[in-house]
């Protein structure tokens, strides 16, 4: 008897050993995203209901375990708009031991490219900057860069243009954000698209444009492209409303025109244009709510079901966070579909190889996601979108703009 009492012994505590490690060994992988971003400070009109598309697919994610037991935790930090918040954000997610960033503005981007690169660590901003992929092998644009949006802009303006060549002024942000996509659009009129370039305008923070509303016309501008965010753009639009001076067809003799790449458009420009947004021109690699679709219902439910108000629920921009949200968690889900291990590296790998049959449709995008390590701009198709009676409607098919190859010779 004693004996077996001696014999109990470590039998238990090697059974306890055993049940005490068994939880651990049964817990669930998390995989650790992060994003730092403008929810408040200048721009936060795009970035707030950004980050509410991410929020509200992650958590999609893992009350639908679509990743199956393990969960995706990505915090969300407020960078004001300010380089240095957003490099100390950084830094501590990567002290979390993250293995995919989601970054936002240009500025930022261009700063921490380096950090990017020696880190090793894929990075998917909300900046679709041109030079963001300039000397960098981590960054993943999740669309067609500005400079490809505003190339394909004026291509629609040559193909629909009636008459001699149409002249254009640019009105576009004082930053790199703004300027970068002019040098390119100006390159593809030296490669051959009729089109003259009469005036590159840096707006400020005047309330009040009559000054250059009239001598854009005294040029003989027809058509105004902007590459800027939405605030601007309605006071552009109200006061060229004030002056009479709008369009009220394409490209019409002693009126203006406006057009305008991403960030300048979408239902938040026909809230503060209001009537002024009318017959506005715009494009994005999104589809928006307004055209009825898969993606729009899932997006529609998305926001419902997460408690966000209409004015989130029907944002291009929520859209645009949800989408680089599921570019993230569908690149994870590839890596564990292959039994890898979801680390930097696995799933860098498995971005550069989402192209011919391995690319990502989310749905949500006009065309599909395809990165290769030589491409790392997303979606290439753009649609055109047009305001009729107070709202965004496509105008023709998605399309690929054929100067963006050629400038790129």
């Amino acid at each position: 008897m004693k004996n077996q009492r001696v014999w109990m012994v470590p039998i238990m505590i090697v059974l306890g050993m055993v049940m005490a490690l068994a939880p651990a060994a049964q817990a669930a992988e998390v995989y650790k995203l992060a994003l730092s971003l403008a929810i408040t400070g200048p721009t936060s009109d795009a970035g707030n209901p950004y980050s509410k598309g991410v929020e509200d697919y992650i958590r999609y994610v893992n009350d639908t375990k679509m990743l199956k037991d393990a969960k995706v935790e990505c915090p969300i930090r407020d960078d004001q708009y300010q380089t240095d918040i957003t490099k100390r954000n950084f830094e501590d997610f990567l002290a979390d031991g993250i293995v995919l960033y989601l970054n936002y503005s240009t500025g930022s981007t261009l700063a921490l490219k380096r950090d990017f690169e020696e880190e090793k660590i894929p990075t998917i901003p909300a900046s679709f900057h041109a030079g963001n992929l300039e000397e960098s092998t981590y960054i993943f644009l999740p669309i067609s860069t500005y400079s490809d949006q505003c190339i394909g802009l004026a291509e629609y303006i040559v193909s629909n243009h009636k008459g001699d060549t149409p002249k254009v002024a640019m009105f576009i942000h004082p930053s790199a954000f703004g300027r970068a996509p002019v040098e390119d659009v100006q390159k593809a009129v030296a490669a051959g698209l009729k089109m003259e370039i009469v005036e590159v305008v840096e707006h400020g923070k005047d309330l009040d444009n009559t000054a250059l509303l009239q001598r854009l016309v005294s040029k003989k501008v027809r058509y105004v492209l902007s590459q800027t965010v939405q605030s601007p753009v309605a006071t552009l639009l109200k006061d060229a409303q004030r002056l009479g001076l709008i369009a009220t067809t394409f490209g019409e003799e002693g009126k203006l025109t406006f057009l305008g790449a991403h960030y300048t458009g979408g239902n938040d420009l026909i809230e503060l244009a209001g009537t002024a947004a009318e017959g506005y021109c715009w494009t994005t690699s999104y589809t928006l709510t307004s055209e009825p679709g898969d993606g729009t219902t899932f997006q529609l439910m998305l926001a419902k079901k997460y408690g966000r108000d209409d004015k989130t629920a029907n944002s291009h921009n929520y859209t645009n966070g949800m989408m680089v949200a599921q570019t993230a968690v569908e690149t994870i889900r590839r890596v564990q579909a292959k039994g890898g291990k979801v680390t930097r590296e696995s799933l860098y790998a498995e971005l550069n190889a989402m192209n011919g049959a391995k690319a990502y449709s989310p749905g949500n995008t006009v065309g599909p996601v395809t990165y290769s390590p030589t491409d790392h701009a997303g979606v290439d198709t753009l649609q055109i979108y047009a305001v009729k009676s107070g709202v965004f409607r496509s105008v023709g098919k998605p399309f690929t703009p054929t100067f963006v190859a050629k400038i790129k010779k």
